[in-house]
């Protein structure tokens, strides 16, 4: 976060107990570069962080337009906050994180800290999904470290800050496509492919709906995304996958679970394994040849 502006921008947005993923997804959606979670006993206290390099005013927008659809939910305060009052917070709120039995992910400021046995991916925390402190990603990462092999051909749908990518490479996967449709994630990924020293061309990063474009019959698809958007890509991913090939699906609520499972099964595909976490659940399944 520290990349020489001299303060930042908050916004503070207050909430029920029950709405704690909304108020993270929200705080994402506006292009907040962090955020601190208050319990409180009337609810929840979210104080997100904007760049400088737009007024204040143009960011409440954004977030006023954001939660226009939640009675519950309201600004009530903002500011700005110094640089020196920042550094150190901001770094320690991100420590480094062990997610399944091979990865740590890590902030590049603890490079040199690596836990013995684990596979380390840096990540600048920023605007782009993927920092790994998510319970979606999490669950997206361990189901790869049980199904991405090496010399592996994988697409990475929704690629974010580009962590599902790296960690398919570390896996050993020869190619990998990364597609958000967002372009603004662009430059954030590979920032984060250069800190991980990911070879030349090892990753392609594209920016575009869905899966258009992109090559069929790889061995590997994985997306953390939304599940209408899920729903949507099956049929593509279907033709992409490569018979036998594997397809992870993360960023789902265990509530969704069962007609998540009914969308696959409608397509070809069964469920190889899966995994919850908190409220959130993912799923590797396949298709038979």
């Amino acid at each position: 976060m520290d990349n020489g502006e001299a303060f930042w921008w908050y916004i503070t947005i207050k909430a029920p107990e029950s709405q704690e993923d909304l108020l993270y997804s929200i705080a994402d959606a506006t292009g907040s570069i962090g955020a601190e979670l208050r319990e409180l006993p009337e609810g929840l206290i979210l104080k997100a962080y904007y760049r400088a390099s737009k007024d204040l005013e143009s960011w409440v927008s954004r977030v006023n337009e954001a939660i226009s659809k939640e009675p519950n939910m309201a600004i009530v305060d903002m500011g700005k906050v110094e640089n020196r009052q920042w550094h150190v917070a901001w770094r320690d709120a991100f420590p480094p994180l062990l997610v399944g039995e091979r990865f740590v992910v890590m902030a590049p400021w603890h490079k040199g800290n690596e836990p013995a046995g684990h596979i380390p991916i840096y990540i600048y925390p920023g605007s782009a999904f993927g920092t790994g402190y998510h319970e979606s990603t999490q669950i997206a990462l361990s189901l790869l470290s049980r199904h991405c092999r090496s010399g592996m051909t994988a697409i990475d749908v929704g690629s974010g800050s580009g962590i599902l990518s790296i960690a398919c490479w570390c896996l050993g996967a020869r190619k990998v496509y990364a597609r958000d449709v967002d372009p603004a994630t662009l430059e954030e990924a590979r920032r984060n492919f250069e800190l991980n020293e990911v070879e030349e061309g090892a990753i392609e990063l594209s920016s575009g709906d869905g899966l258009t474009g992109l090559p069929v019959a790889v061995d590997l698809i994985v997306a953390n995304i939304l599940l209408e958007e899920l729903l949507r890509l099956i049929p593509d991913i279907g033709v992409h996958l490569k018979d036998g090939g594997v397809a992870i699906f993360s960023g789902l609520i265990l509530k969704e679970r069962e007609s998540f499972l009914d969308a696959l099964q409608r397509a070809g595909f069964y469920a190889l394994d899966e995994l919850e976490k908190e409220e959130w659940w993912g799923v590797a399944a396949t298709r038979s040849a």
